[in-house]
């Protein structure tokens, strides 16, 4: 296979689990959180299937390693259809090379595609890099109070 390392990152939906999707979220979901448990094949499968998620993966070009993910959660409420974008890693070893970007606005197209009028996102602070991206591609930080319920 060529070295793909300079290509443009080429964005897609995962459509089916197979080795080569395990291997990628086995090595980038630890370097988004050292917390998290990676997921497995059947994971992975309840999110291919979902009606609700867009699972992307961008790649170093056609063909290449995929070098990042993103997950979007389309899902309607009485107010509209909502868009949430989560779990954004791209590997350490390709950051700073417009990933993040080509996933974030992929993502973007496909909510603006069904109907959402808005896409939401959270970042942590310390994503120093991931927060300006967001604000250069037009997310404005909400004020606004975010709760969580550790249910386990």
């Amino acid at each position: 296979m060529a070295d793909t390392a300079g290509a443009a990152p080429l964005v897609e939906e995962a459509t089916k689990v197979d080795d080569e999707l395990l291997s990628a979220f086995a090595r980038l979901v630890p370097q988004l959180s050292s917390s998290a448990s990676v997921p497995g094949g059947e994971e992975l499968a309840e999110m291919v299937a979902s009606e609700a998620v867009r699972l992307l993966v961008a790649r170093d070009g056609a063909g290449g390693a995929v070098v990042g993910t993103l997950t979007l959660v389309l899902f309607r409420i009485p107010t509209g259809v909502r868009a949430w974008i989560e779990d954004v890693v791209v590997d350490q070893a390709r950051r700073g090379r417009g990933v993040g970007e080509a996933l974030t606005l992929a993502a973007v197209e496909r909510a603006r595609e069904a109907g959402a009028r808005t896409v939401d996102l959270t970042s942590r602070p310390s994503r120093e890099a991931a927060n300006r991206l967001y604000q250069r591609l037009g997310f404005r930080l909400r004020e606004t109070n975010l709760y969580r319920l550790d249910l386990g």
